[in-house]
């Protein structure tokens, strides 16, 4: 166990915190609920955005920004919406605060200052969006705007968790306006394959595409697509969601348009987004007693070389071969890191970088370098190996590629031992206590089964699968009549 570390088993919440603070991802803030986001966190995450914001720009999306706040009266448009997020909004009443004149070292807000109409700030932007499209929207040719956002919202959660639920997060905001029904359907489910390939190839999470109960569904929306990953404790996570929001927006802020036959219609709508919380899923769902174990494709440190040696005439002769070992690394576009440091022993710089889940270690010292071999390190199966220092960055670079097939197929693997089907309402309910993981079973399909089903057990429906198979089956819960299986499981 690593510095400090608690296990998994003992405590997989405290575990959990341990990773991300000695990990150095984040860090608590000195404003309740809201966290830092450390350089190698926000490094991380700085490698999921570009990857992300290529995968959007290549399937025609654009960047924009707009504003934090939003006026109470314009989030107010949407009912649904409205309803949805009304507990979670903090809200700006003043502009401006005074000197107490009985205290002069406190300040107070100066009830002169009172706004004439309260700000929400954004706990997600259709709102504001929508009223600023009604300006851009008049006809066919307007359309399809595409316009993904990169910002922070605040959504004031009573109970949070570093990255997984904080008052204010990081995220993507996709808000799209289309002419057609088709068109908007086609864009929401594109988008969600977009997430899920970003899971898969770059997180090496495993992911399961849906839809989502009523019960579940985005407030405003008319259908919500998600992608759900399994963590390591059992429990599920929501990773991203596509939501087809029909013309419900429009209407609630008059987006009309004409069409190609100058009839006017409302314009179809999407909004899609992935967050911060996927930086607490890719710890979860990888990482070990050791530290964290970070997939190659996202990692900030792909490779990290550290030189044992005595003396500088030892460390010199050691870091001119170094040096020609980075160049040929970065030319194949490897994120490398030589840590020739003297202010630590190798043994704690290994420990150190194992804990923040750098792929591969290359250890290199006087007797290497007369052999021309440096000892490789695996950080996902912590194998070693010695290797000839010709052709080692072509060696790396396969490698690399092992290690994220090899943290995919692990994830998976635990996924599929942790996928049971329940035909019964006691064996649904042993599962969850034993087991936990998706648990596979019928639903008669009404919200209020669905809720029974979550108050008994705190297991809610993940999502109803894409490719759920039509079969004839009774409910777990009602024994009512089902066409398919649905995806059950305690969730983050």
């Amino acid at each position: 166990m690593a510095k400090g570390i608690t296990s998994r088993e003992q405590d997989f919440s405290q575990w959990y915190n341990d990773l991300i603070i000695k990990g150095g991802l984040a860090d608590y803030s000195a404003v309740r609920g809201c966290m830092v986001i450390k350089p190698y966190g926000y490094a991380l995450w700085e490698n999921m955005r570009d990857v992300l914001d290529k995968m959007f720009k290549d399937t025609g999306h654009v960047n924009a920004y707009f504003p934090l706040f939003v006026p109470k009266s314009l989030f107010e448009a949407e009912e649904k919406n409205a309803e949805g997020f009304a507990k979670e909004c903090a809200v700006v009443t003043h502009y401006r605060l005074k000197t107490d004149p009985n205290n002069k070292s406190k300040l107070i807000v100066d009830p002169e200052a009172k706004l004439e109409e309260e700000l929400v700030v954004r706990p997600t932007s259709e709102a504001i969006i929508w009223n600023t499209y009604k300006g851009w929207i008049q006809s066919y040719r307007d359309l399809p705007i595409l316009i993904n956002q990169w910002a922070n919202v605040v959504r004031w959660e009573m109970r949070t968790r570093l990255f997984l639920r904080t008052a204010e997060f990081l995220w993507q905001e996709g808000h799209t306006a289309h002419a057609t029904k088709q068109e908007a359907l086609e864009e929401t489910t594109k988008m969600l394959n977009v997430y899920a390939e970003f899971a898969e190839k770059y997180m090496a999470l495993p992911v399961v595409k849906g839809v989502k109960s009523e019960n579940e569904r985005f407030a405003g929306a008319e259908d919500t697509y998600c992608i759900e990953a399994l963590m390591q404790d059992g429990k599920a996570l929501q990773a991203g969601t596509s939501h087809f929001l029909g013309q419900n927006f429009a209407k609630a802020f008059d987006v009309k348009f004409s069409d190609k036959n100058n009839q006017l219609d409302y314009v179809w709508a999407t909004s899609w987004g992935v967050s911060t919380r996927l930086i607490g899923a890719l710890a979860m769902a990888h990482s070990d007693d050791e530290g964290l174990v970070l997939p190659p494709a996202i990692a900030p440190i792909q490779v990290v070389i550290v030189p044992i040696f005595k003396g500088e005439e030892q460390l010199t002769a050691i870091s001119a071969k170094v040096s020609e070992i980075v160049l040929q690394l970065k030319a194949y576009g490897i994120k490398v890191k030589y840590d020739d440091t003297d202010n630590a022993r190798p043994g704690w710089k290994f420990a150190e970088y194992e804990l923040k889940g750098v792929p591969v270690r290359l250890a290199i010292g006087a007797r290497d370098l007369e052999n021309n071999v440096v000892e490789v390190a695996r950080r996902d199966t912590k194998t070693k190996e010695s290797v000839s220092l010709d052709g080692i960055a072509e060696y790396i670079q396969n490698l690399l590629v092992v290690i994220q097939e090899s943290i995919f197929n692990k994830a998976a693997l635990y996924r599929a031992d942790h996928t049971t089907e329940a035909n019964t309402w006691e064996e649904f309910k042993t599962i969850l206590d034993t087991k936990g993981g998706f648990v596979s079973a019928h639903w008669d399909g009404t919200s209020e089964t669905e809720e029974s089903i979550k108050t008994e057990t705190k297991a809610t429906i993940r999502c109803i699968p894409f490719d759920a198979k039509e079969e004839s089956g009774t409910c777990i819960f009602s024994g009512k009549p089902s066409n398919k299986r649905v995806l059950f499981a305690r969730a983050y």
